[in-house]
């Protein structure tokens, strides 16, 4: 039977209706008007509705991924930065109104189940998903599970600490990998750059509009050697790579699957990640190591979480 797969994010929930082999047969996309819990079940439940009525079958379960740290037994949803929740218990609240059993995924390990059965991860069954968008995130296959650790998340690539005591992250902790390479928190340096007035470059391709100014901005000015923009850049180029090329040495994957935004969007970056991996993971990690980039886009963390539920 089709299972039903959400997407949540900071401002869309995305519903789709998906078959056991991860074809999408149905889907609907609906605004968050409100980022209350009750509020944001109400538009989860628009949405699984539509894409329901579309796809004309009936589904057996629900399963959504969240950018959130969630405890994998009770669906709650302990920090989720995006909507500003905490400790919120969004499996239970889901399946009560939906009437059927819900599974609360993180959305990395959503993307890597997808990526693993109908996408870039097909045919390996030892993998490392690794995302850079708003956030940066990053799940484990192991052995052909989904490695999910004691309490739920496991593989919190963003919330590794590169600078104790560093920045703060959107997670409500300093120094994290997030805090320096996530979208979100790159479009903030670079605008404390503009607002310092220290880089002509970004002021020339922003207009000096800070509502303007993008991660690709950012690669922009650092290509054309501006010196602030540059910095920061690099910072968040290496911090990204070495974190990639330690868990290459730790986890040794057959498979390292790039994706996300802001990797799909600056080349240059996602070149530094590769070519940290090749120079900084260990020898005997990276033997018959692949690289490649996610092949579903937008779609695998809406065909994983269905996948999951089933």
């Amino acid at each position: 039977m089709p299972t039903l797969g959400i997407d949540l994010g900071g401002t869309f929930a995305r519903a789709a209706v998906v078959d056991a082999g991860g074809k999408i047969l149905a889907s609907s996309k609906v605004a968050l008007a409100e980022r209350s819990p009750a509020g944001v079940v109400e538009t989860i439940a628009q949405a699984a509705a539509s894409a329901v009525k579309s796809a004309g079958v009936p589904v057996g379960a629900c399963g959504v991924g969240a950018a959130a740290q969630i405890h994998k037994d009770s669906g709650v949803l302990s920090v989720a930065p995006n909507l500003g929740w905490r400790n919120v218990p969004l499996g239970q609240m889901l399946a009560a109104r939906l009437g059927q059993p819900v599974r609360i995924v993180n959305d990395l390990a959503a993307a890597a189940w997808g990526e693993l059965h109908a996408g870039a991860g097909r045919g390996a069954s030892d993998m490392l998903v690794a995302f850079v968008g708003s956030g940066v995130g990053s799940a484990i296959i192991a052995n052909g599970k989904l490695l999910d650790g004691a309490g739920g998340v496991a593989g919190e690539l963003g919330h590794i600490k590169v600078v104790p005591g560093g920045r703060r992250c959107g997670c409500g902790e300093l120094g994290c990998l997030e805090a320096y390479a996530g979208g979100h928190n790159l479009i903030a340096q670079t605008r404390e750059l503009l607002a310092a007035g220290d880089s002509a470059k970004l002021v020339e391709l922003s207009g000096g509009d800070p509502a303007r100014v993008t991660p690709v901005m950012l690669e922009q000015a650092a290509e054309a050697g501006d010196g602030p923009a540059l910095e920061v850049y690099e910072r968040a180029a290496q911090f990204l790579a070495v974190a990639v090329a330690n868990q290459v040495t730790v986890l040794n994957p057959a498979r390292l699957i790039l994706g996300g935004g802001v990797l799909v969007n600056c080349p240059g970056l996602r070149r530094c990640v590769v070519e940290g991996v090749q120079r900084w993971s260990s020898q005997v990690s990276r033997e018959g190591l692949l690289i490649v980039e996610a092949e579903l886009g937008d779609d695998s963390g809406l065909i994983g979480a269905a996948l999951l539920a089933a």
